[in-house]
């Protein structure tokens, strides 16, 4: 009986262990590869977009001030000693805040940051805020 059970567990032992040196071998279409690249842009480009369909991305806060012709005339300033950055005035009750630059990343903002701490030093730092960017667009490989 002994030999009998020994026996058995022997042959299934035996059985199992030939079946762990099966391989599987799996072909897959390289297509595949080309849907997945597409579908990370797809994402990549989804995760920066707010709700409204506007980029998420970063601004200089320069100025948040009461009085509307302060607000005015630092945009004014701005515009005139950095003409190629856009500036633009938000009223928030009760305040008038004056922001500019259009950053996709904090890296770029901190750069700029840094220069602009210069010409005002009470207080200038970085938010985040919808901004105005135009992606470029990548070429297509398979059209």
């Amino acid at each position: 009986m002994k030999t009998a059970i020994f026996l058995f567990v022997f042959i299934f032992a035996s059985n199992i262990s030939l079946y762990a040196n099966d391989t599987v071998i799996v072909h897959k279409d390289a297509r595949l590869d080309v849907l997945t690249a597409k579908q990370l842009q797809i994402n990549n480009r989804a995760a920066q977009l707010t709700s409204t369909g506007q980029y998420k991305g970063f601004r200089i806060q320069v100025l948040s001030t009461a009085s509307r012709d302060l607000a005015f005339k630092t945009k004014a300033d701005l515009l005139a000693r950095f003409p190629d950055q856009k500036t633009v005035t938000l009223f928030q009750s009760p305040n008038f805040k004056v922001r500019m630059g259009n950053f996709i990343t904090k890296a770029e903002a901190e750069k700029f940051r840094l220069s602009i701490n210069k010409l005002f030093p009470d207080g200038v730092f970085i938010v985040e805020d919808t901004i105005d960017y135009t992606p470029i667009k990548e070429t297509e490989d398979n059209q």
